[in-house]
């Protein structure tokens, strides 16, 4: 009767861990800043964070589908820069090459497929760009 019990308990453990991991979605991610102050300047690079916000781990491997840097919308929204995705310099990290060609506040805004998620991840960083 006792191993019944601790059967069932462990099959309950198994079903509830697996149920948790469906319900995750887009929320569940965010992107963040590696560095949120970066000199101004040409070929700069800009680097974010992909992180699972239950774990605290990085997910690797995601696919940006979508990437636009741009000033910041309380500044000049309309003045956008070129943006190259680069090499990721670890997993779970994403990297650009851009030109913040002034000081202030840079909204990068991506959109992410991460394997196994139905949603499309969401992100938007303000970058500082200082002289």
């Amino acid at each position: 009767m006792k191993t019944k019990c601790i059967f069932s308990a462990a099959v309950m453990a198994a079903l509830l861990t697996v149920s948790c991991a469906a319900l995750a979605g887009a929320n569940d991610y965010a992107f963040e800043p590696v560095q949120a102050e970066i000199k101004k300047g040409d070929d700069v690079t800009v680097a974010v964070r992909l992180i699972n916000k239950a774990t605290k781990k990085l997910v690797p491997d995601a696919i940006i589908i979508q990437s636009r840097i741009d000033m910041a919308p309380d500044r000049m929204a309309e003045m956008a820069s070129p943006l190259t995705p680069l090499p990721s310099p670890e997993p779970g990290v994403y990297a650009f090459k851009t030109d913040l060609t002034m000081q202030g506040r840079w909204l990068l805004s991506l959109a992410a497929k991460i394997q196994g998620e139905p949603e499309t991840v969401i992100g938007k960083i303000i970058f500082r760009a200082t002289r």
